[in-house]
């Protein structure tokens, strides 16, 4: 077995950390690190925290490790914030979030930059996931940068994924009913000292009768929190133990672990194709070829395409 994995086994932060750097950086020896791993993931309860920015993810996070911590539990996050236009790197600083966890053998923090990437989680957070479940953690949480209706990407890579919203949206919450909406399984209204809270709640129980028409007894559940006064934190936290064994029982919770292998598969499979057809373009040289013959209509898209493409069917078969 590799070094570092085993290290990582051990539950050794330092190793941890540099293994989540090589899957970020696409190191040579990634992806053995991650076959070596993957046998002793699976006992992970991994969560999804979106939602508008704004709406106090970070401050309810916090609370929320300060609840399992005193249960006991080990905690990973993954924060996944914007990326630098500069660096390249995430833009805010995991250590900035939570201050007082940094300390805490534990705890482990980390950044992740979205790197563009529209669904608001990096593209490496699914491996990132799996070194975090090797390495032991109880719970591991991530944390987006929320962007909208875009923010759908998290529900391939969560068991249970909790969707904050706030007062003050307004008539956002339309927008959200066909997107966001449909992704959560617990929904936290935050701030919910504030008067128009309640308004907030019956938005999404609105939208939830339509969702659950047929199935009410499936409705999701509705937590009100308040995250500087620290209300509701032990009910949001009972809330996602109790949703969780639900999930165990029903075979849901099996039936979105077994989804999300197989959009992985899909998305590695398309991900390796794409690097390969990119490589096959460069080395051709034929892409400015291609652009002129197009712009000066010599040749007709569809035609070069497949010429393109049976000549890189037949590149590979002849390997």
């Amino acid at each position: 077995m590799i070094p570092l994995a085993e290290d990582v086994l051990a539950g050794q932060t330092r190793a941890i950390a540099r293994a989540i750097s090589r899957v970020e950086n696409g190191h040579p020896d990634k992806e053995a690190l991650i076959d070596a791993l993957y046998p002793h993931g699976g006992t992970s309860l991994i969560l999804g925290l979106t939602g508008p920015p704004g709406s106090g993810k970070s401050s309810l996070l916090d609370l929320l490790i300060d609840k399992e911590r005193s249960a006991g539990k080990s905690i990973a996050v993954i924060a996944v914030d914007p990326t630098s236009p500069f660096s390249g790197g995430a833009i805010l600083g995991d250590r900035l979030r939570m201050q007082k966890h940094a300390t805490d053998d534990h705890v482990f923090i980390r950044s992740m930059a979205s790197r563009g990437h529209l669904g608001g989680v990096a593209g490496a957070t699914s491996d990132a996931i799996k070194v975090l479940d090797a390495a032991g953690f109880d719970i591991i949480i991530i944390e987006t940068i929320g962007v909208g209706q875009t923010e759908i990407d998290i529900v391939e890579l969560s068991d249970i994924v909790m969707l904050v919203l706030v007062p003050g949206l307004g008539d956002e919450i339309q927008a959200l009913k066909a997107g966001v909406m449909e992704i959560g399984d617990i929904f936290i209204v935050n701030k919910s000292d504030r008067d128009d809270a309640d308004k907030v709640k019956a938005h999404i129980e609105y939208v939830l009768n339509f969702k659950y028409m047929e199935k009410p007894d499936q409705k999701n559940p509705i937590v009100m929190t308040s995250a500087v006064k620290q209300d509701g934190i032990n009910t949001l936290r009972d809330t996602i133990q109790t949703y969780y064994q639900t999930i165990l029982n029903n075979g849901m919770l099996e039936q979105k672990r077994k989804q999300r292998i197989k959009a992985e598969i899909k998305n590695l499979i398309t991900a390796k194709i794409k690097s390969k057809v990119e490589a096959f373009l460069h080395d051709q040289g034929s892409i400015e070829a291609m652009v002129d013959g197009l712009y000066e209509k010599k040749r007709s898209p569809y035609a070069i395409i497949n010429e393109k493409l049976n000549r890189f069917l037949q590149e590979k078969q002849s390997i």
